[in-house]
This record gives structure tokens, C-alpha cells and sequence, in this order.
């Protein structure tokens, strides 16, 4: 018997009015949570993830330790890759690293197409799990953006300037426009599963894509992103874009047929509205003021909410990932003011 689902985050994607702003936080799941540690002494991201149930469990535990309204499967990015044919590898203090890169129109063509159910049932199972019958808040899906799961497909692994990938785009477009059809269609068929499954909202992530100017941006990804979006509103469910270093985008992102404009911690919600992001907004404390006294956190959560709170449309969230040195407390404190400080205010 599925719960009664807390819809306030729903409606702020949406921008509709809320009795208080909604927060979640990005890698809430995992990584600062001492249960989370424990289960990683015996398994592996990869074996959590294929374990629905455990899976799951990971997956709301920060609903149930900080009381934020919404959960964020607990997954990878790169989860569909090996589907289409890459050689993916998480290893530990790497990160992805891919033994067959990408470095032609051959290589591009030999990908092939995803089926989910098939493919990545336990995805699925740990949806169904989630939203059938654990969850009382919505459930984020999400996947990678065709830029950032590009660049390790490129470059091998993770890249501190993504020259290679550049230079792929630069020198062979036919190459690249092919590759961007092929993850692009990768994206869709794959989150439009997840929210079959029951997931409430999505969160397309493009980490990396702030390494481009928009120039490049409105010839090279746009095109791509805009057709992911326009099938994926089909679904109804609110959409969220978000990558780190991205300031500059933020306009070409508003551009598309998306609900929701994720800033990280350098554009102050303040300046994105007047320089015309209209669509609801998400952010943007940055992580490293987890690590500051509690005075200090309170005082940059407060300018933010009073930034957010300007228009309808506003979710509280942190400017990127949570650090494996936040202290969970911090976590639930902050979700407990940024309920009650906006409430107090939203409510007069």
C-alpha cells in the first residue's frame, strides 16, 4: 500500500505556492551517513545498487534521518552504460573508467540501444520498491546528460579539462551530433522507464558541460538536450537541470522545455532572476559551508531563502554534493530551519 505522497516539492517545481520551501540534498544518500559507511565495509556502489532492497533502504534513509521532502535514487550515472556496450569501471578514489573509449564514427556506431527492463531490472525493482510502499515523499530519478557521459566515454575516465572530448567535437562533428542521437536516445528510453516505475520527478545531471562556452553550447548540446526534454515532458513529471561550473548557461538552460533550473553555489539566485531565469530554481548553499560553525551555515541559508522565496518556484538544495565529512546533524538542522524559517515567512 503506497503512502500519502508529501507533495510540496512537486508544487514548487512547478512553480506553484508552498507553505514552506522544500529541501533535499544532492548525494543525501550515502557518503556522510554512518549506516551507509557500515554497508560500504561489505559491498560495493555496484552491489548496492543491484540489491533492490538494500538499495532502497539506502535510498530513504535520509528522508528518514533529516526529514527533507524528497529521495534521490541511490545509483550512478554511468548505470546504462554497459547496456549500449561500454566497458565501465567504478574504482575507488578514481571514479568511471572506461577501457574501450571512444575515438570514431566507427566506435560510436558499434553502440547499441538500451532496453531497461531488461537490461537494468534492479533500477526498477528499487523504484517500485520506493514508491509502492517506503516512500512518503517523491522519488527523484535521474541520469546523466549526454555531454558529461560523452566525456568519459572520450577521455577514458574523469578529466580536469576535457580536452579530448573538445577536440573530438571540434574535429569530428559528424562523430560527435552521432554519439550525442545515440546517449541521447539512451536518456529518454531510460528515464522515461523510471518514471514508469514511479519516479515523481527527474534530474538531468551535466556535470561537466560548464567547460563549454555557450556558443558551443547552442551548437553542440542544445539541440540534443532540448529533444530529451520536449519527450520527456511528455510524462508530466517536473524536470530539473543541473551541472557544476555552469553560471553561464543558466539562460540556454531556461531556454528549454524544462520545470526547473539547478544553480550551483557561484550564481546568486538573486542575479539569475534578473538576468532573466523566470522558470522555478534549485540551490544553492555551497557544500564546504556544511563544514563552517552553525552560525555561519544559518546566516548563508537564510540569504538564500530570501533570494528563493522572492517568486513561487523555489527548492532549497546545495550548489553540488554532499561532502563524506558533513556531519548528518548539520544535515537535519538545516533541513528542520530551512522548514521553519520559510514557513514563519511564506505563512504571514
Amino acid at each position: 500500500m503506497a503512502k500519502e505522497i508529501n507533495d510540496t516539492l512537486l508544487k514548487a517545481a512547478r512553480g506553484e505556492e508552498t507553505s514552506y520551501v522544500p529541501v533535499w540534498y544532492m548525494r543525501q544518500a550515502g557518503r556522510s551517513q554512518p549506516e551507509y559507511r557500515a554497508i560500504k565495509e561489505k559491498y560495493t556502489l555496484f552491489e548496492i545498487t543491484h540489491q533492490p532492497e538494500l538499495c532502497a533502504y539506502v535510498t530513504r534513509l535520509p528522508v528518514e534521518n533529516y526529514g527533507v521532502d524528497a529521495a534521490i535514487l541511490y545509483k550512478d550515472i554511468m548505470t546504462p552504460l554497459p547496456a549500449i556496450g561500454v566497458n565501465v569501471e567504478i574504482k575507488s578514489g578514481i571514479g568511471p573508467v572506461i577501457s574501450n573509449p571512444i575515438q570514431s564514427l566507427s566506435d560510436v556506431e558499434k553502440l547499441g540501444e538500451i532496453h531497461p527492463e531488461e537490461d537494468v531490472p534492479y533500477v526498477f525493482e528499487t523504484i517500485k520498491l520506493l514508491t509502492e510502499e517506503q516512500l512518503s515523499v517523491p522519488l527523484i530519478g535521474f541520469a546523466g546528460a549526454p555531454f558529461t557521459l560523452a566525456s568519459y566515454m572520450i577521455e577514458g575516465g574523469p578529466s580536469k579539462n576535457y580536452n579530448k572530448t573538445k577536440a573530438f567535437m571540434y574535429s569530428e562533428p559528424k562523430a560527435w551530433f552521432a554519439l550525442m542521437d545515440k546517449l541521447g536516445e539512451m536518456t529518454i528510453t531510460y528515464v522515461k522507464s523510471q518514471i514508469k516505475a514511479g519516479a515523481k520527478a527527474i534530474q538531468i545531471f551535466d556535470s561537466w558541460v560548464g567547460a563549454l562556452n555557450v556558443e558551443d553550447y547552442r551548437y553542440f548540446i542544445k539541440p540534443i538536450m532540448n529533444r530529451i526534454f520536449t519527450s520527456l515532458k511528455e510524462e508530466n513529471v517536473p524536470l530539473i537541470m543541473f551541472g557544476v561550473g555552469a553560471s553561464h548557461l543558466a539562460l540556454e538552460w531556461n531556454d528549454l522545455p524544462l520545470d526547473v533550473v539547478g544553480l550551483d553555489w557561484r550564481l546568486p539566485i538573486s542575479q539569475a532572476r534578473k538576468m532573466g531565469v523566470n522558470k522555478s530554481v534549485q540551490g544553492n548553499l555551497d557544500p564546504a559551508i556544511l563544514l563552517a560553525p552553525w552560525e555561519f551555515i544559518e546566516e548563508k541559508a537564510k540569504a538564500i531563502l530570501d533570494q528563493g522565496m522572492s517568486q513561487p518556484g523555489f527548492i532549497f538544495n546545495l550548489g553540488h554534493g554532499v561532502f563524506p565529512q558533513v556531519n548528518p546533524e548539520t544535515l537535519k538542522k538545516l533541513t528542520s530551519f530551512v522548514h521553519e524559517y520559510s514557513s514563519a515567512k511564506l505563512c504571514r
